[in-house]
């Protein structure tokens, strides 16, 4: 089973979290932090969800699932300890053609969600199409290792450069060669070590001498 990898913009969304223990709690986390809006169907909640729903975060229908309680969700997490209930939502599921993450049983989901490393707007993920979650915690550890806090600030500023080259009319070309220089220099490195001075001689040997970090509204 080779699964297609997918970002998707859950932005005003309806997504649906049936469950209410930690495991839920996590998936209603990521959802939340996405943008959803999260809908959980569970008679117990954890003290995180109680507070999220008080804060108007979230809607809860603090009972049972029921057949029907699918409908309009484009994304559904099942997240109980009940396999024969995780099964009659998988049915239902495939029946109405809905997006279904079935926690810890990959046979009974249309996607699967990966282990994931987030660095701001860096985004990694990683998958063993379902066979291995400990080898690709593993990967995703070494990962975290790899590309640290750094990588997020170096996107803020590849971002404030982009801005910058379209405020200035620099042609579409141009752009897209300068950034490509830059994601290709030693840049990251000057961001970790937090050497300004060589930032500042990167970015305007390679887009203009007017083009800084004081100029683009940024500090290390």
């Amino acid at each position: 089973m080779k699964y297609y990898p997918l970002f998707l913009d859950l932005r005003g969304r309806p997504c649906l979290v049936i469950g209410g223990g930690a495991v839920a709690e996590r998936k209603v986390a990521a959802l939340l932090q996405a943008g959803g809006q999260v809908t959980v169907v569970s008679p117990t909640l954890t003290p995180q969800l109680h507070r999220w729903r008080e804060a108007g975060a979230i809607v809860v229908h603090q009972r049972s699932y029921r057949p029907g309680d699918l409908q309009d969700f484009v994304l559904i997490f099942a997240a109980t300890d009940d396999a024969e209930l995780h099964r009659r939502i998988a049915h239902e599921a495939a029946t109405r053609g809905a997006l279904l993450n079935v926690v810890d049983q990959p046979a009974l989901c249309s996607f699967i969600v990966p282990a994931v490393v987030s660095r701001g707007d860096l985004t990694i993920a990683v998958s063993t199409a379902g066979t291995s979650p400990a080898l690709a915690g593993k990967i995703r550890r070494v990962l975290e290792q790899q590309f640290g806090p750094e990588y997020e600030w170096t996107l803020r500023l590849l971002a404030r450069v982009r801005e910058w080259m379209q405020t200035h009319g620099m042609p579409a070309a141009a752009r897209r060669r300068l950034l490509t220089t830059l994601a290709e220099s030693p840049l990251v490195e000057y961001v970790r070590e937090r050497q300004v001075e060589e930032i500042d001689t990167l970015l305007q040997r390679t887009v203009a001498e007017s083009c800084t970090l004081k100029g683009l509204g940024l500090s290390l």
